[in-house]
């Protein structure tokens, strides 16, 4: 499995690691409800630098990026981000990713770990203008600060910018703690909170700089296992388990990023076709109305007829009962709907609920 470059820190705090995307990440420092009620109530510091990034740069870059997005990449301006996907030609979802511009001839995507090989021969395959397109992941760490918190504790690591400025889904190119930094204001939980994208040679200085201000602010590390709780509370989906080539934005629930109007992009024709004919899955959310938790891959009933499976499923550590994502084919399901999820041989009540959780 590859490692991070901040896999020796993860050690020294006595980190648990599972394999995640083709990495060893830590999964836990000390248990997943601490860490992750430590981002609902101060401040959490994440290492993400398994994720992929590529740059795609050079006259035609904006084009290609217009053509591979299924959201309006046009209407970004320098030093603005955006969610996006990437669908194939029969609408499946490729990956979903954030798109950087930094000007018009230079774009950044960040992709899921995963999907790094798979994103990259997409870009170049769709690359006729021969726009430079370079995969600089093993260059690249990021590291996460989120958490209400995450604003005071990162002003005196960047003294010549207001970081409290920097508005949702913008980003900036400055120095963070003497380091050159990317800071984004994106992220994956559902709070205020940062991206820091950084050299790979500059990560545990960064590291190390951050993490005895976040705990000196009852903040904590946090590993995999709550940021996973964290992005299910905010309703945010999660590539692999929620979505893949075989789901369309629609059966998704990101109709919302597919922006159509006045522009062509790959797999916009079966989308258009898809939304006509009316979509045959949907995804909605649930919580448990018992002590149960519904995990990836359980059936779900309604009145007694299996109408699709869970995608993702967690306790809830905000709000103390278990929360999921499934996808059904009931057409007439709406919230407050009780369902009925399988587990262990056993049915267990659940009702259908609006994302986002919290």
């Amino acid at each position: 499995m590859k490692r991070t470059p901040l896999y020796q820190v993860h050690e020294s705090l006595n980190a648990k690691f599972t394999e995640f995307g083709g990495w060893e990440m830590p999964l836990q420092y000390s248990s997943i409800v601490k860490e992750h009620l430590s981002v609902r109530t101060t401040v959490g510091l994440f290492d993400l630098s398994h994720m992929g990034e590529i740059e795609v740069c050079g006259q035609g870059a904006s084009e290609l990026m217009e053509k591979l997005s299924t959201n309006d990449v046009g209407r970004l301006t320098d030093g603005r981000a955006l969610y996006t996907l990437f669908c194939n030609e029969t609408g499946g979802i490729i990956d979903d990713l954030l798109i950087y511009r930094h000007t018009n001839n230079h774009y950044m995507l960040v992709v899921n770990a995963a999907n790094i090989e798979k994103n990259l021969a997409w870009v170049e395959t769709h690359n006729d203008a021969g726009v430079a397109v370079k995969d600089v992941s093993e260059d690249t760490a990021l590291i996460a600060l989120q958490g209400p918190n995450s604003v005071d504790i990162l002003k005196p690591f960047v003294p010549e910018q207001n970081v409290s400025e920097i508005s949702f889904f913008r980003f900036v190119l400055g120095e963070v703690a003497g380091t050159p930094t990317v800071i984004s204001r994106t992220g994956y939980t559902g709070e205020t909170g940062f991206e820091l994208y950084i050299g790979a040679n500059d990560a545990e200085k960064l590291w190390n700089a951050l993490y005895p201000a976040v705990m000196e602010a009852e903040g904590q590390p946090v590993g995999l296992g709550a940021r996973d709780t964290l992005r299910l509370e905010a309703g945010l989906r999660l590539y692999g388990m929620d979505m893949d080539d075989n789901t369309n934005p629609y059966e998704a629930g990101l109709g919302k990023f597919v922006k159509s109007k006045n522009r062509q992009f790959i797999g916009k024709k079966a989308l258009l076709a898809q939304k006509r004919k009316g979509i045959a899955r949907q995804m909605v959310g649930f919580q448990m109305l018992d002590r149960a938790v519904a995990r990836a891959g359980y059936a779900v009933y309604q009145d007694g007829e299996h109408i699709g499976k869970v995608t993702s499923g967690a306790p809830s550590p905000s709000l103390k009962y278990g929360i999921g994502f499934a996808i059904v084919t009931s057409r007439t399901i709406s919230e407050d709907d009780e369902i009925d999820i399988e587990i262990r041989g056993r049915m267990h009540p659940a009702k259908i609920v609006t994302a986002p959780f919290i």
